[in-house]
């Protein structure tokens, strides 16, 4: 028996180095919290001023400037930075200020670094100004709901991700009674200058918030962040002004990393295909960057679906029919489920019968018949209970229900040709789709009478007709995996066998090409035991020789897919230092708008895709960038968001390279491997490959 003492667990505890391993301070975390961004070279001088930029210009809605006319004439300006003012700008610069601030919408890696500028270029110009954050969003506005700022907790957050700090939250600031209690919390805590950190809605709700605050004297500056890239202003003429949004570098690389593992083991274990879903639901921004991460196998680019046109269809109407099919403009459900299937089965035929396939969380909603269904089951249903004064989804509470009653509809159309709301062709389409898809749409729409197009799995959408229709095409004898020609070979010889003599009896191609391909007739052991047969290669009573049934069974495909998103992991990483030192510029950008007197501006870097030293601070005025838009049924003043162009550079690049990164050929595949974010070091790269490509097309003479 031993007599070695017990440690009890309070003595393992306080060991020092139970103590260091089981900390939370990881020797990242405080090379983060002591790293200092650079500055813009504007912020290198004492003090800064703006100047207005008369040839930046705007194409203003006249909307925007009815309902926001003391902000609708402010110009875009640029920051420059100042050694030797008048004694008047230095005492209007340094006066001491309180200054809110609110994070609004959904977090994005940086969001801490805007606070930290903003802290540090406020507390230079006096130490005695104060900084709030508002607590959980906008609704720490309305409720009165904030802390003050100090140095020990602004540092404790430098150069991380989320927003913790102050957390978030996504009211808004959109009825009188809550821009009443809005303007009741800046008077109680003596705000100055109120910061909203947000999207989109966020910086039309710092635009409106700004007018309505005009008279008050509360300035109101916006911050563009979102991951999704969506937030890219332009002026008249197309010159960007902001080319990013913060966060999206980082979240695109957080993904890119995680999915480049995800190529790496599926092309060790080769037999997944995994499918990543992206975030972005309006724009593909995140799914084009992670192209040109990973070189993913197949990319869908939800813009480019919406130009696709089916030139097939449209011949042979006009060959039939004399008349020009419409629905042949825009990509079917039907059509994109054949475009991923010839990838899966082009790879299968050269011995991949696995990959990576990247989609946007939005691809659905460029779906032209997609978008035409909403449409059309809109209003079938709102007439419905308007004709019938009840509720649709009460009286067809099954799906069976629901489609019985669409299939009568579509009976009407042959009987009736001045019924056109849901015919013959709509019932067939609308017959393909998967079951809990048809049911997704029609679902109870919401108060607004919308549909809820966030409660739909778009990865489940797709995957259901891809796995469909390579069902037909296993079945007609088209979807096979290659047999490597030396492993065909050698296994037939291994047994005793010809390869020779076998070959052009089993396969289609053995005369010309490594990968072999067993005939299309030969789908299943039986109709290859009556091949071997009909060849004399064997009687009735025999059985296939073990090798052959071998390389047929390695020939038939399985396909097994693996689905994943990727969203929040992303939106909470720490941000790469290329999102470090654009957000604290970005803060940095806050407190000179505001020490100088703006309001109604957003804070921006322009020149985001240049190297640093070209970066250049300015305020773009949020109200000549706002038109009308449907909202919630009804029309309204917003920011508009920016989808991927596909006549930019990048996504050029990503459509003409989609051949290679398919590698549908024999040989390794083209994957790439990302940088992991590192904060420091080498290597580390300094911006989003999309703008790099994207500025080449700015720069060409």
């Amino acid at each position: 028996m031993s007599d070695k003492k017990s440690i009890s667990i309070e003595d393992i505890l306080n060991n020092p180095e139970v103590q260091k391993s089981t900390s939370n301070i990881s020797q990242e975390l405080i090379k983060r919290r002591h790293f200092i961004p650079p500055k813009c070279d504007a912020f290198s001088k004492p003090y800064t001023e703006l100047r207005d930029n008369d040839d930046i210009k705007f194409v203003v809605d006249i909307e925007s400037a009815n309902q926001l006319p003391s902000i609708i004439n402010n110009k875009a300006q640029t920051i420059v930075g100042v050694d030797s003012p008048e004694e008047s700008f230095k005492e209007r610069y340094s006066k001491k200020r309180n200054i809110g601030i609110v994070f609004s919408g959904g977090p994005a890696p940086g969001g801490h670094n805007v606070i930290a500028g903003l802290y540090d270029a406020a507390k230079k110009a006096n130490p005695e100004t104060r900084i709030f954050g508002f607590l959980l969003g906008p609704d720490g506005i309305i409720e009165n709901e904030a802390i003050e700022l100090i140095g020990d907790l602004v540092d404790a957050y430098r150069n991380l991700g989320g927003f913790t700090m102050i957390k978030t939250g996504r009211a808004k600031i959109d009825t009188k009674e809550k821009m009443t209690l809005s303007k009741e919390t800046c008077k109680s805590l003596e705000l100055d200058a109120l910061v909203i950190v947000g999207g989109d809605d966020s910086n039309t709700n710092a635009a409106f918030l700004a007018h309505e605050m005009f008279e008050d004297g509360v300035q109101v500056i916006g911050v563009p962040k979102t991951i999704d890239g969506d937030i890219q202003v332009r002026d008249a003429e197309g010159n960007v002004l902001c080319a990013m949004s913060f966060g999206f570098y980082t979240a695109a690389r957080a993904f890119a990393n995680a999915i480049n593992n995800l190529c790496t083991d599926s092309s060790s274990d080769v037999k997944y295909w995994h499918i990543c879903k992206v975030m972005g639901r309006v724009a593909s921004h995140l799914a084009l960057e992670v192209a040109l991460q990973t070189h993913a196998n197949m990319t869908l680019i939800g813009e480019d679906l919406t130009d696709y046109i089916d030139e097939k269809r449209i011949e042979e109407a006009i060959k039939k029919e004399g008349t020009i099919d419409y629905n042949a403009y825009g990509m079917t459900l039907r059509h994109l489920s054949r475009v991923i299937c010839d990838g899966i089965v082009r790879r299968a035929a050269v011995g991949k019968n696995y990959g990576v396939i990247v989609i946007p969380e939005g691809v659905l909603e460029f779906i032209n018949e997609i978008q035409i269904f909403i449409i059309k089951l809109n209003t079938i249903i709102a007439e419905y209970n308007e004709t019938h004064d009840a509720d649709f989804h009460t009286d067809f509470p099954a799906l069976d229900d629901k489609l019985e009653y669409l299939r009568r509809l579509a009976k009407l159309s042959r009987e009736d040709a001045s019924f056109t709301i849901w015919n013959t062709r709509d019932d067939d389409l609308f017959n393909d789709i998967p079951a809990f898809f048809q049911e997704g749409l029609l679902m109870e729409r919401d108060s607004h009478g919308n549909f809820q197009f966030s409660q739909v799995e778009t990865e489940k959408v797709l995957l259901g007709l891809v796995k469909d229709y390579l069902d037909i095409l296993q079945e007609n004898g088209t979807y096979k995996i290659g047999i490597e020609r030396s492993y065909y070979r050698k296994t037939l010889e291994k047994g005793g066998l010809d390869p020779d003599y076998f070959g052009p009896i089993l396969f289609k191609n053995y005369d010309d090409d490594d990968f072999l391909l067993i005939k299309s007739s030969i789908i299943s052991v039986k109709t290859l035991k009556q091949t071997l047969i009909n060849e004399g290669v064997i009687s009735e009573k025999q059985d296939i020789p073990d090798p052959v049934k071998k390389i047929y069974q390695k020939s038939v495909p399985k396909l097994k897919t693996q689905i994943h998103f990727y969203g929040y992991d992303g939106r909470g990483n720490d941000p790469t230092r290329f999102d470090c030192n654009y957000t604290y510029n970005l803060g940095l950008t806050v407190f000179s708008l505001i020490a100088n007197g703006s309001t109604g501006q957003m804070a921006a870097i322009r020149n985001l895709e240049k190297d640093f030293v070209k970066w250049e601070p300015i305020g773009i005025p949020i109200a000549p960038l706002m038109h009308l838009e449907e909202r919630k049924s009804k029309l309204a003043l917003v920011l508009e968001k920016s989808i991927v162009d596909v006549n930019s550079v990048s996504f050029k690049v990503v459509k003409a390279l989609r051949e290679k990164w398919l590698a549908a050929e024999p040989g390794d595949d083209d994957y790439r491997r990302p940088d992991p974010i590192r904060f420091d070091g080498e290597g580390e790269e300094d911006r989003p490959i999309t703008l790099v490509l994207n500025a080449l097309d700015r720069s060409s003479p």
